[in-house]
């Protein structure tokens, strides 16, 4: 298998463009998979007899092979970005869903009480004591659903909204490597920033931890001496 290197400076525009259509796929459908996931979540949680509903619709998505996904929502919304925004929308809910009720699940029971006895209301206790705490577990999610995202775009290229996907389309149509690796190595990148990216955004949402993480490293470290 040969690589053309001159390829690449000649493409820069093409690559950059697509990255662009990639992520402007990729990001709104772990946004609305986040917004959709979060409420069913609280309401799975907190109404356990909904808890079986709620996770199986979200595994019965999944199950569907996205191309297949994708064809049954043409009729619906057409050829368009909607279509592949939507469909990876469905995906990100099987992960987002159960991880965000695995969070509050894993939520002291303490901690919610000490929230009561003070006269807070049920909507703040969640908003600002058992999300914050479950915090790391939907973020371990979200950072599945994002990869996995900016991996199934490449999948929409079927319907013209594939970003870095067209690269691989063009090269196996064309039995031309180049494009190929170029698309595949592309899509790494991006999935690697956009996982250290919402790693960044964890260790600042969460300052209580880095202090927890501290403590617990000092002590394994007397420990050991």
């Amino acid at each position: 298998m040969t690589i053309e290197w001159g390829w690449f400076p000649d493409h820069a525009d093409e690559m950059a463009r697509l990255t662009a259509d990639h992520l402007a796929t990729a990001v709104p459908a772990v946004l609305l998979g986040l917004l959709i996931a979060l409420p069913l979540a609280v309401l799975a949680h907190r109404v356990r007899p909904l808890r079986g509903f709620v996770l199986g619709a979200s595994n019965i998505l999944y199950t569907i092979p996205s191309l297949a996904f994708f064809v049954l929502l043409l009729p619906v919304t057409g050829l368009t970005r909607t279509t592949a925004i939507v469909g990876l929308t469905a995906y990100t809910l099987v992960v987002l869903v159960r991880n965000t009720v695995e969070g509050l699940d894993a939520v002291p029971a303490k901690a919610r009480e000490a929230s009561q006895a003070m006269g807070t209301r049920p909507l703040r206790t969640l908003l600002t004591v058992e999300l914050p705490l479950a915090l790391p577990v939907i973020m371990a999610g979200v950072r599945v659903a994002t990869v996995m995202s900016i991996s199934l775009v490449s999948v929409a290229s079927y319907i013209g909204y594939g970003g870095l996907g067209q690269l691989f389309t063009d090269g196996f149509q064309r039995n031309y490597p180049t494009p190929v690796i170029a698309g595949v190595a592309l899509t790494l990148l991006l999935a690697l920033v956009a996982d250290a990216l919402l790693v960044t955004v964890q260790w600042l949402c969460t300052p209580w931890r880095r202090g927890t993480t501290s403590r617990q490293r000092s002590f394994k470290w007397r420990k050991a001496a």
